[in-house]
């Protein structure tokens, strides 16, 4: 039986193959933001947004859309937060590690998160509580959601989970617009776990063996096609 709860958006959600239908956003890490949106603007000819910061998470971001329900969000340490959660936060000490932008984790998005966490549980799949998020936006507006993660998620190769609050704009619909998605895909380890995961989450996702752990997507933007 497949384990997420889909939301339907109607026409605003565009069905692509080779791209999941629950794909919320996707997130490019990189060690300093100013570096993360030049870079990505150098391949598709989008130069990305300001987000906001996640107060008490030691991040901020930057972000494009990627077509209907769909985004990139490009996070980097905030040094503002340098001294709080940021010295202590795992994602913050990976972001700071990277020597170059790439893609470091995924989302999928439900409208029902807590229904979905008791059926992964139901399923032997540990994740972590489920915790509500917020950033400040720029012009001051707050944005909420609920989320979990998986307690293993395979350095970012499996999704976390996002129940974006019904007041809160989601942010594809007002990030710049000019790059879309065009196919996504992981590559793993060949133990299994990884495609068995996917699948006991009703996960409908290209997944290969590899060498190391990898996330890869097609877009289409400004300046032609390119890949990450």
């Amino acid at each position: 039986m497949a384990m997420v709860a889909r939301r339907s958006f109607g026409a605003a959600e565009e069905n692509i193959p080779g791209v999941p239908s629950d794909l919320d956003h996707i997130i490019l890490g990189t060690s300093d933001l100013d570096r993360g949106i030049s870079w990505m603007e150098e391949r598709c000819g989008v130069r990305a947004a300001i987000g906001g910061v996640h107060p008490g998470r030691g991040t901020r971001n930057a972000l494009l859309s990627l077509g209907p329900r769909r985004y990139l969000e490009i996070m980097a340490p905030d040094p503002q937060q340098a001294e709080a959660a940021g010295k202590t936060s795992p994602m913050v000490k990976k972001l700071l590690g990277l020597k170059e932008p790439r893609l470091i984790a995924w989302a999928v998005h439900t409208s029902d998160l807590a229904s979905l966490a008791k059926k992964a549980a139901a399923a032997g799949i540990d994740i972590d509580p489920p915790r509500d998020g917020s950033r400040a936006r720029p012009d001051g507006k707050i944005l909420r959601w609920k989320s979990f993660g998986l307690k293993d998620d395979r350095d970012g190769l499996l999704p976390f989970f996002i129940e974006w609050s019904a007041d809160s704009v989601h942010p594809s619909q007002d990030a710049p617009a000019g790059c879309l998605i065009k196919a996504f895909s992981l590559e793993s380890g060949t133990d299994g776990v990884i495609q068995a995961t996917l699948s006991k989450l009703g996960i409908a996702v290209e997944s290969k063996a590899g060498s190391k752990p990898l996330l890869y997507a097609r877009f289409t933007g400004k300046k032609g096609e390119f890949e990450l």
